[in-house]
């Protein structure tokens, strides 16, 4: 069954949108922040200043910078003049005494200050964690991927741009604790006042909410891998379990090396930092909250035994390093891009260690987890179905068999994630250049276990002395070559959405191979 009138019309209005707000996003180009914060954990307080670097794409009269209404705006300064601004909501338009001419370059002071959203339940429900460790010391982190960095800090917050130039971050925190950010360390200063300022410095482009700090009692721990450097940061009590779980990174690292090609934020290193969340794929100071337990929590998610051979937070954010951090989707409606190639990368990683076999027994143990709820991508500026996980990652796998050739498979994931290294993509992006490279049209394949919520149904139906067999499925054109056991031989079909004749057969005897492509199969 073809895509209704209807339908078209809906998906043609979404990927518009998609454009038209990406365009807006565009009003200007932000080229560095310089983010300053002072952080009380007694009071929950914060406050500070982001200096924004930024180009306006056409003469600008009044530019947006967004902030939560839960915190302050203590004043905005240029060229050392106030300037003016209105609030909605959680944004502020900053209005200038003259229109900003697009060929020069401008940095505004936006100071603020308050009591930022506290977190319920990190890292799906975004904001700060104000705790305590078992020994009694101040723990402060903050989680953003779904609300927005500007829950804590002023910036565009919209995926579709990053700071071309990178970020510095600079974080005063109670002396006797550390801090952690994204970047490289730069230094720290007593300032006198009882607070110390941590100086980080982050060389790539970052996407807003990969943004984080991190304060506490930590320990710290590191060395030179292969030219990269790599840094540890428990808890104090959990330094001794840290020496032992983290050495994963490096077969972890080597082995998305060889896959995905070089680590992407080489000059910053790789970081770990023990969190309160479960994890969070924070560039290059990735959130570690696995309770040094191998799987998710000490269980396996695939039900293979699989998972319980590797950690699963180290494997799944250090995909992201990759997939979500180095590659950004331009909107979260597309955050897919993200999840399903770093899902997909546990399968990846399992490869590499112990085979392909194994690789998918843990990738099939995790249809169960599949709940075809809602299409996967989702409207703009929304999530589409947590479906993006683990039907994502079996759509990549069912992409592999239908190109059946392992070599272009992986030279293919290979350049995609080096094509697009630093960049902000959507779906068009991907499906183009995965069409391109495999000099195929597997557009109706991306639709299908994107845009729409059932997964396709391969249909073998007995007429008369013949079996035929079709798709049954939604996007227009949808025709995917299937592999089918007959007997003691593997054949590959190329069903459509007609029907067609295999020959003196009964439904019986023929096997899809489901371990290879992700469909349901209805025989009659």
């Amino acid at each position: 069954m073809g895509l209704t009138a209807k339908g078209q019309a809906q998906l043609l209005q979404r990927r518009k949108d998609f454009m038209q707000a990406d365009s807006a996003a565009r009003a200007y180009n932000v080229l560095h922040y310089s983010l300053s914060v002072q952080v009380d954990p007694d009071r929950r307080y914060i406050c500070g200043f982001n200096a924004i670097r930024f180009k306006p794409d056409r003469s600008l009269p009044v530019a947006q910078v967004d902030l939560s209404a839960d915190m302050q705006v203590d004043s905005i300064v240029m060229r050392n003049r106030i300037l003016s601004y209105r609030r909605v909501k959680n944004a502020v338009f900053i209005e200038f005494p003259k229109a900003l001419n697009p060929d020069k370059r401008y940095t505004l002071r936006f100071y603020y200050s308050g009591y930022p959203r506290v977190a319920k339940n990190p890292p799906w429900d975004g904001g700060f964690v104000w705790k305590r460790d078992k020994n009694g010391r101040p723990w402060v982190g903050v989680m953003v991927q779904g609300t927005g960095a500007s829950l804590w800090w002023p910036n565009k917050d919209t995926w579709a741009d990053e700071p071309d130039r990178g970020m510095s971050i600079k974080v005063a925190a109670p002396d006797g604790l550390m801090e952690i950010s994204n970047g490289k360390f730069k230094g720290k200063r007593d300032l006198g006042n009882g607070y110390t300022r941590w100086h980080w410095r982050v060389s790539y482009p970052i996407n807003n909410y990969d943004v984080t700090l991190n304060i506490g009692d930590y320990s710290h721990f590191g060395e030179r891998y292969r030219g990269l450097r790599l840094d540890y940061y428990p808890l104090r009590y959990n330094l001794e379990k840290a020496k032992v779980q983290f050495e994963q990174v490096k077969p972890i690292l080597d082995c998305f090396q060889h896959e995905f090609g070089a680590y992407p934020f080489k000059r910053d290193g790789y970081k770990l930092v023990e969190s309160f969340g479960l994890g969070m794929e924070h560039q290059s100071a990735i959130a570690y909250g696995n309770q040094y337990e191998m799987g998710y929590l000490g269980r396996d998610l695939s039900s293979t035994g699989i998972g319980l051979r590797f950690d699963f937070i180290i494997v799944h954010e250090t995909a992201h390093e990759w997939f979500g951090n180095s590659i950004t989707a331009s909107n979260i409606a597309d955050m897919w891009i993200h999840e399903a190639f770093a899902t997909y990368g546990e399968s990846v990683y399992v490869g590499c260690r112990w085979g392909d076999k194994a690789a998918q027994r843990y990738l099939n143990g995790l249809r169960r987890r599949v709940k075809n709820d809602r299409p996967i991508v989702g409207d703009y500026n929304r999530e589409g179905s947590g479906d993006m996980y683990y039907k994502g990652a079996l759509m990549l796998n069912t992409l592999r068999h239908v190109i059946d050739d392992d070599l272009s498979w992986w030279k293919l994931i290979r350049d995609f994630a080096i094509a697009y290294r630093y960049q902000i993509i959507d779906e068009k992006t991907v499906v183009q250049f995965f069409n391109e490279r495999s000099k195929r049209d597997l557009t109706p394949i991306f639709d299908e276990y994107l845009e729409y919520t059932e997964i396709p149904t391969l249909e073998l139906h007995r007429e008369g002395s013949t079996m035929a067999y079709r798709w049954r499925a939604e996007a227009a054109g949808f025709a995917m070559p299937i592999d089918v056991r007959i007997g003691n031989r593997i054949r590959r079909l190329k069903p459509t959405q007609a029907w067609q004749s295999l020959g003196n057969l009964s439904p019986s005897q023929v096997e899809p191979l489901t371990t290879s492509f992700y469909i349901r199969v209805k025989r009659d």
